[in-house]
């Protein structure tokens, strides 16, 4: 057995061979993760982290019963999805029964990015249009293709295509549009709308109109309801069809749904959607579901569609082992009431301390990130097995480091451009 590097010894070796735009979190003072189980990671030294930020081990780190399906699998077969298999079948199934019955038709990925890739490829096969309306900070991937639509990262590159449109984030606290508006939703909706007006006025026209059902790096904003039913009727007006990227939030995670495209409510429904990180539990699986009208005027163009490992018999049978826990372990429930509780406590804390500012968790044994334009929004997406003892252990270390950091700036007040 080969013997265990030092943490300095592998950060050493990382910097000479891997990439440097390959970042590390906490790049001052990397952690080196050893193991992982449930919501708690650990590293070289035993001393153990609670995850507040890995939504990819989404049922929770090396949980039994996924370890145990993938290596049963692997024992039998593992191949391309060219030979007729049952689990391919079955995942398809079970996947289409958490869907709107309209979206019965299944392609299978490795990654979130191929999954839009694919999306965007379809959209405009089927529409026989070009462009693309996303939301303001959007990141939808890291293909070329995607980094094209994704203003979180064009915008630091070679900048805005001609066939890009980008439309503000509904973001209802900080945005153009705020919960004091009669209808935010409504006035976010027509700014697409007249950013469709604009398009068709230089002879453009309207591929899709891709979103995040909760955009993330945006700032973990949840729109406001009705807001994609007004822009879906506005898109498909324009000849496009509406993306709803589920890559973070998806796999019962909003709790009270499966999908996050539904707490928009029960009359919405996206032409397509997209699946990643999550649906595997950390192991390299996506999804495209979309109409059958879609999928047949994609396979129209006469060109095959063939990915080596996506939906092969081990991604499969791990995708199949997610959905079981989820159930079993009545995961939505649970992630209901800890959102509401951890809800709770936050609504506490605003009430509490004047300021929200740079707060760092790393020392505490949290890992917890930021997020949106800012960077001064907390990022909360732990795997579903996270508890409220643990929602009380974070928020009652963000309570002390408020409480010391406001000792130290005791004159400082609460701002717009204050951390949510």
């Amino acid at each position: 057995m080969r013997a265990q590097r030092s943490r300095q010894e592998t950060l050493a070796l990382r910097r000479q061979l891997i990439g440097s735009s390959c970042k590390l979190f906490y790049s001052n003072d990397p952690v080196k993760i050893v193991k992982a189980r449930g919501q708690y990671m650990y590293d070289e030294n035993g001393r153990q982290y609670l995850d507040c930020i890995n939504n990819v081990a989404h049922v929770g780190h090396c949980h039994p019963d996924i370890v145990r399906a993938a290596h049963e699998q692997n024992q039998l077969l593992n191949t391309n999805s060219r030979y007729l298999h049952d689990n391919l079948i079955d995942y398809a199934e079970r996947l289409s029964g958490k869907l709107p019955e309209k979206l019965c038709t299944f392609y299978f990925l490795n990654s979130g990015s191929e999954a839009n890739d694919l999306a965007l490829r379809m959209a405009r096969h089927f529409t026989k249009h070009e462009d693309v309306i996303v939301l303001d900070h959007a990141y939808h991937g890291h293909l070329t293709s995607l980094i094209d639509i994704s203003p979180y990262k064009f915008r630091n590159l070679e900048g805005q295509k001609e066939w890009v449109h980008v439309a503000p984030v509904p973001d209802t606290y900080r945005g153009l549009y705020r919960e004091d508006h009669e209808d935010p939703a409504t006035a976010y909706a027509d700014e697409v709308k007249n950013i469709i007006k604009q398009a068709h006025k230089k002879g453009r026209k309207i591929a899709a109109f891709f979103a995040e059902s909760l955009p993330s790096v945006g700032g973990q904003i949840i729109p406001p309801e009705g807001y994609f039913q007004k822009v879906a009727e506005y898109v498909h007006k324009a000849g496009g069809v509406f993306v709803a990227d589920e890559i973070q939030v998806g796999f019962g995670r909003v709790g009270k749904h499966f999908w996050a495209f539904q707490l928009q409510g029960e009359d919405f429904i996206p032409d397509i959607v997209t699946m990643g990180k999550p649906i595997g539990n950390g192991h390299p699986i996506a999804c495209v579901a979309t109409t059958k009208e879609i999928a047949e005027a994609f396979a129209a163009t006469g060109v095959e569609y063939f990915n080596t490992f996506g939906g092969n018999p081990v991604s499969c049978a791990i995708g199949l082992a997610v959905l079981d826990v989820i159930e079993k372990e009545q995961l939505q429930v649970h992630a209901t009431e800890v959102g509401n509780f951890l809800m709770k406590l936050l609504q506490e804390q605003k009430l509490k301390h004047p300021i929200i500012g740079d707060v760092r968790l790393k020392e505490e044994y949290i890992l917890l990130s930021t997020d949106g334009p800012g960077r001064n929004v907390l990022k909360f997406k732990p795997p579903m097995c996270f508890t409220v003892e643990d929602a009380k252990f974070v928020v009652d270390t963000v309570d002390k480091l408020l409480t010391d950091m406001e000792k130290d700036h005791p004159s400082q007040e609460k701002t717009s451009t204050g951390s949510s």
